[in-house]
């Protein structure tokens, strides 16, 4: 049978959740507003009030009991620091660092029905998607979440938040006079390369490190391509924070960036060079707000 790493401090209760995953995750695909909270944090040093933010969120200092999944991350001490930081703030966690086979398994699925938060440290996001998608854990995870429970993630563990993730990788470095030693300098079609995401947060696609690392051509070209979607670039030290019933908040040390086409006039496919007129953006620092339904931001 094979081992899933486990770090605990307290006694894991299954029989105490009065809801069932499956429940649950039915009843968030059937369209319900989630009751619970996202903190999505571009990477880079998080920040004391970023930390306290979540923890507030997942029930307090005390009540608070976070799962960390490290898998993003190809280090062992990843999890364990993880979960050591948490309990140096008085809160319960624990840390699953899964395989694929184990994320596969109900009982794995299980083994979240007590959580009040998760947490995704940073690393690749497609190595936490390569283990998740499709399973049910990942059901546990979206039911949670629309049972009230906070997921948060940094980095890597920011960019699964949406329905359509961005990779990392790129088909044309360089784009038409390609280079391999420049990334992301065009704004081109079917250059960027996404995939499936954890679906928390609907209606948009995240990107991350984003004014430390001169992100805009990539995320201006996904949002072109799927002008549907609303795009949050997130800089370092930052955090969108996504509660219920609320508009969106930026909190930390520096900005996110909303690029908003939904009704702006984009190049049809045929087109070969992506183009648009009438594409909004949103340049939000800490203290912003953005309510996603109305396009409306509010500066500090």
């Amino acid at each position: 049978m094979q081992r899933i790493t486990v770090f605990v401090s307290f006694v894991l209760c299954l029989s105490c959740a009065s809801t069932s995953t499956a429940r649950l995750d039915a009843a968030a695909a059937s369209g319900m507003r989630p009751r619970g909270s996202l903190v999505i944090v571009g990477g880079g040093p998080r920040g004391e009030a970023i930390t306290q933010k979540f923890i507030a969120l997942a029930g307090g200092a005390g009540r608070a009991r976070v799962l960390v999944l490290p898998m993003a991350s190809s280090l062992p001490e990843t999890g364990p620091e993880s979960v050591d930081e948490f309990r140096k703030h008085g809160v319960a966690a624990w840390a699953m660092n899964l395989t694929r086979g184990e994320a596969m398994r109900e009982e794995t699925a299980r083994a979240l029905d007590s959580a009040t938060g998760i947490w995704f440290p940073g690393g690749d996001q497609a190595r936490i998607m390569a283990v998740l998608d499709g399973t049910p854990t990942a059901a546990a995870i979206r039911a949670r979440y629309a049972a009230g429970a906070v997921v948060g993630g940094t980095s890597a563990g920011a960019a699964v938040m949406s329905t359509l993730m961005i990779t990392g990788d790129e088909r044309a470095p360089g784009g038409a006079r390609r280079d391999t030693t420049q990334s992301f300098i065009t704004v081109a079609r079917e250059d960027v390369v996404v995939s499936n995401g954890l679906g928390l947060l609907e209606g948009a696609i995240v990107d991350q490190h984003f004014l430390r690392r001169k992100r805009h051509n990539r995320l201006i070209s996904v949002v072109l391509e799927h002008p549907a979607l609303l795009a949050i670039g997130i800089d370092e030290s930052t955090a969108l924070v996504v509660e219920p019933g609320k508009p969106w908040t930026i909190m930390g040390e520096s900005a996110a960036i909303v690029y908003d086409a939904r009704r702006a006039t984009v190049t049809p496919r045929s087109a070969p060079i992506l183009g648009a007129t009438d594409m909004h953006m949103y340049v939000l620092p800490a203290g912003s707000t953005f309510d996603p339904s109305a396009a409306a931001a509010r500066l500090p």
